[in-house]
């Protein structure tokens, strides 16, 4: 089954559909939590920025032109609020009360819009075939690969279970499941 594109979700957000309003949300939450994650902001912070782009979001709605393009709309919203924040911030730590144009710039060597969304639909793509796997690949491939430092394979077998040796070939045979998955 495939999911829902963005142009649905937002049409369907538009007439009021809580479920598209809640994979939208999901599609991009982890996308918008780390802009401001990238740019030295703390987890208080990121879930500021995070709440202001999605109350942006719901409010503008209506306005965004081509709702193919959301993503975009997300993405420099997102860029936008951290921006704001950390010149906030940098003004509270210096004394301003506002920061002129000669005050410290926030470099952005982030890729162009259009190739973050690229990786973004790819990250997306990735987490809906995981999705689709059994419950301990899923669980296998999260631990091992979505987790800051990725834990050592004897604290994997006891979370899940297994033997220790077992972790491996497990983790092999998981990950040719995502592959196909993914073709």
């Amino acid at each position: 089954m495939r999911e829902a594109s963005d142009a649905a979700l937002v049409r369907a957000c538009r007439r009021g559909n809580e479920e598209a309003w809640e994979a939208l949300v999901h599609r991009y939450q982890r996308f918008v939590h780390s802009i401001p994650r990238r740019a030295g902001l703390d987890d208080e912070a990121a879930a500021d920025v995070f709440q202001e782009v999605f109350v942006a979001l719901v409010q503008g709605l209506d306005k965004i032109d081509d709702p193919d393009r959301v993503g975009a709309w997300i993405l420099t919203t997102a860029k936008r609020a951290t921006w704001r924040t950390v010149r906030r911030r940098i003004a509270a730590r210096t004394g301003q009360t506002a920061l002129d144009d000669e005050a410290e710039e926030i470099p952005d060597a982030d890729p162009l819009p259009e190739s973050v969304l690229v990786g973004v639909e790819e990250q997306h793509e990735v987490r809906t075939a995981l999705n689709g796997l059994d419950e301990r690949c899923q669980q296998l491939l999260t631990m091992l690969f979505y987790t800051q430092e990725p834990p050592a394979y004897g604290d994997v077998a006891a979370a899940l279970g297994l033997a220790e040796g077992s972790v491996g070939p497990i983790r092999a045979r998981c990950l040719e499941r995502l592959l196909r998955r993914l073709h």
